[in-house]
């Protein structure tokens, strides 16, 4: 098997882990409030984030080298978990998914003031049509009212990007530990100050289950680093996009949800303009710092380290960026 393909197939891997941990996700939801569920699934991460520091072989501080964009991405990374536990627990699955698969398209607007991006026409054209994909899974003026589920899955997108792209910028300057540390400290801190206002007691079941969201968010993280170590990251990275058959799949299955016509043209808008912009970044001279095909990971879960988080810094940083190949 080619390593292309292998990293692929990782990449399928990891995104199907991630489908059953949002099958959790939407299950507890039904229960008890986002607050409650990233709190838990936080402090039950602890360890697994342990195990993963204990790796972690350069020396240095804590204290982050841009403390103002650190406390930025933590504030992002706090807003994103609970926008998207509370979309999971509220939406369908496929809707939540259609809604989030326009990050890349924010990260592509938001490179320009940031990271100092020139967008050509091209990739605006193609954010331009993700957004009317976007208006296709949302359908505003339709008889199905737009609630508080839609908007969350809209911030998580936003702040999920946001996230990402501050990463892009800094990322090669922060180590790992810090990037990864700092919104795992705040989710816990932030929510578990919030806690007592919406706190039910959990049985030792739903106890379980967190412990598994926990797991299943650090074993996606673990195989999708290892799938973008092994394939180039235009081949990787459109792997996320299988995620809406899972949703399909798992929501029937799961929650008696069907995939609406709306939602699958929306969806498959998106993808379409989505995966535009990422090989069009794949091919040299498009972009500076190629900003989609470097962040893309997993938004919505802070229970576990972002892929980004070891790739653009520490001893990943040389491998990935050499197994990408992409000119600059």
């Amino acid at each position: 098997m080619s390593p292309n393909a292998k990293g692929a197939l990782l990449s399928l891997i990891a995104f199907g882990v991630y489908a059953t941990h949002d099958v959790f996700i939407k299950t507890l939801g039904a229960t008890y409030s986002p607050i409650q569920l990233v709190f838990f699934s936080v402090l039950l991460s602890f360890p697994l984030a342990t195990i993963n520091l204990m790796s972690e072989r350069a020396p240095g501080t804590l204290m982050p080298v841009h403390p103002w964009w650190i406390a930025l991405r933590t504030i992002a990374a706090v807003i994103t978990g609970f926008a998207a536990f509370y979309a999971f627990a509220n939406l369908p699955l496929t809707q939540t998914y259609a809604i989030l698969f326009a990050t890349p398209l924010i990260i592509t607007v938001l490179s320009i003031p940031i990271l100092g991006e020139r967008v050509r026409l091209p990739r605006w054209l193609a954010v331009l049509v993700g957004l009317i994909g976007v208006l296709v899974v949302l359908r505003p003026g339709a008889e199905t009212e737009l609630g508080l589920g839609h908007a969350a899955a809209l911030l998580a997108a936003f702040t999920g990007a946001f996230a990402s792209i501050i990463l892009r910028k800094i990322g090669g300057e922060e180590r790992p530990v810090v990037v990864m540390l700092y919104p795992m400290v705040a989710n816990f801190l932030v929510m578990g100050a919030m806690l007592p206002v919406v706190f039910k007691p959990m049985p030792l079941m739903d106890l379980a289950f967190l412990a598994i969201i926990s797991v299943l968010a650090w074993t996606g993280g673990r195989v999708i680093i290892k799938a973008y170590q092994t394939g180039e990251a235009a081949i990787v990275a459109p792997m996320q996009y299988s995620q809406i058959l899972w949703a399909s799949i798992f929501g029937l299955a799961f929650f008696n949800e069907a995939l609406d016509l709306y939602t699958g043209v929306g969806a498959a808008i998106i993808i379409s303009s989505g995966l535009f912009i990422v090989f069009r970044e794949s091919r040299g001279g498009n972009s500076t710092n190629t900003p989609v095909l470097r962040t893309r990971s997993r938004i919505g879960t802070p229970s576990a380290f972002r892929v980004s988080d070891l790739m653009k810094s520490g001893r990943h940083r040389d491998k990935t960026l050499a197994s990408e190949k992409l000119p600059e």
